[in-house]
């Protein structure tokens, strides 16, 4: 079938180790956007060569941000906090990333002229009140009808500090604001739903600019004091969590086999899935860990399981499994028992409805599945599914994350699958395939 790769075989034991897993998309974005802000030189090492990082990347230089991408590192020459040039009828095209579509608009606070704002078909679905709303409070203008994309966006000379909640865990609504409130002389004040913090750590051990972070158990208060040029500055992104989980959910679900995966970003925010994993009987282990401008890097040693625990899974752990809910999925529906999931409408809300087609994939390959209340799956498992039919997964607008759901379940759960759009792994994780292969995959 034309565009599209075909499962037909498990995958056999391995005993393997991974050590060049990309770098952390959501740092990358991050330092692309600070370093073009930085006054002077910044240099990131493995910095991801995800389509998300081209994208923003050539965002950035629109604005007469030089930047170098050279074989060991990339090189940006940033112009100060106010150093973008602005000229007429800039277009900017994010592509899928709902990361640097929203953190984009952010920067642009004080542009003198409308910038217009776009993505692919996927993204300009996905709601984009939640930092439009804020960014007017800083000063911003907007021209929009559906509060999508694409839009126009207008900064104002008179930026000025807000006061802002953030109720629903979005990482990317809090970065947005902190990054709005770099540019607003004053201080502005968060309260946060706990999330990713990559953002306060950057702006803490990075660019050094002055932020206060207390913590709940519920939530943040961040203050961030704005109006503040910062110096150029180096950083070696450490590997993506989110990218690893994938062969960490191969590794368990397959026979015999153990994975051990070096420099990976298991910063706190982001190992919900694996804290999530071991409650259900898995016993993956930190080594190797050091701290390193206040993210937490390390080894991860993975083993297969052979009988997996359902679990009712507490709700604190979504926002630092949102991205591997899927896999979640996977695991649960061969673990004894019923798994109940509660609280995910975000699932709904990335580059297609999530928790729509875990559903579906799951109906699909006969597991049992109830929707509940509160955006919530119930799963009945059964440790003993064996799949011998054939499975096409198709119509997922370019998912990433379905496409390499879907892989992993052909290599571990058997039957025949036939998986369209592969090369929507471009989007977050290029090698995907390569590094599946490498393990001893046979993907036709």
């Amino acid at each position: 079938m034309r565009n599209s790769v075909v499962i037909n075989n498990k995958i056999k034991p391995y005993i393997k180790i991974i050590k060049n897993i990309a770098g952390d998309k959501s740092i990358s974005i991050r330092f692309l956007i600070l370093s073009s802000l930085a006054h002077g030189k910044s240099i990131a090492y493995n910095l991801s060569n995800a389509q998300d990082i081209i994208d923003t990347l050539k965002c950035i230089r629109k604005f007469g941000v030089k930047i170098k991408i050279k074989k060991e590192f990339c090189e940006v020459h940033g112009n100060g906090l106010f150093g973008y040039e602005y000229k007429n009828n800039i277009s900017l095209n994010a592509g899928n990333s709902g990361t640097a579509a929203r953190l984009l608009s952010a920067v642009l606070i004080n542009s003198p002229k409308f910038i217009r704002i776009t993505g692919d078909s996927s993204l300009q679905k996905r709601d984009m009140k939640r930092i439009v709303e804020p960014l007017k409070e800083f000063g911003a203008l907007f021209k929009t009808k559906k509060n999508t994309l694409p839009f126009l966006i207008k900064g104002t000379k008179f930026i000025r500090p807000i006061n802002y909640k953030e109720m629903r865990g979005s990482a990317q609504c809090k970065s947005a604001v902190m990054l709005a409130a770099l540019f607003a002389p004053g201080k502005t004040n968060l309260k946060c739903v706990k999330s990713r913090n990559h953002t306060e750590l950057f702006f803490k051990n990075a660019i050094k600019v002055p932020i206060k972070v207390n913590k709940s158990n519920k939530f943040d208060l961040i203050q961030v004091e704005g109006g503040k040029n910062f110096k150029g500055f180096s950083y070696h992104i450490p590997g993506d969590i989110s990218s690893a989980a994938f062969f960490i959910v191969l590794t368990i679900l397959n026979k015999k086999s153990s994975l051990i995966i070096k420099n990976i970003n298991i910063n706190p925010s982001r190992i919900g899935m694996i804290k999530i994993l071991n409650l259900m009987g898995s016993k993956i282990s930190f080594h190797n860990k050091k701290k390193y401008k206040g993210e937490v890097v390390g080894d991860i040693h993975v083993k297969s399981v052979k009988k997996f625990k359902s679990i009712n899974c507490p709700k604190k752990f979504n926002s630092s499994a949102i991205d591997e809910m899927l896999l979640l999925f996977l695991v649960s529906s061969i673990a004894k028992g019923t798994s109940t999931f509660r609280g995910l409408e975000e699932l709904n809300k990335k580059e297609s409805k999530r928790l729509d087609w875990g559903i579906k994939i799951l109906k699909m390959i006969g597991v049992k599945t109830k929707r509940i209340s509160n955006h919530g799956i119930k799963i009945y498992g059964n440790p003993n599914l064996q799949l011998k039919k054939t499975y096409r997964i198709r119509s997922y607008l370019k998912d990433h994350r379905i496409y390499m759901l879907s892989v992993i379940a052909g290599l571990t759960l058997g039957g025949r699958w036939v998986i369209n759009d592969p090369d929507s792994i471009k989007t977050s994780f290029p090698s995907f395939n390569k590094l599946v292969m490498k393990l001893g995959a046979k993907i036709n």
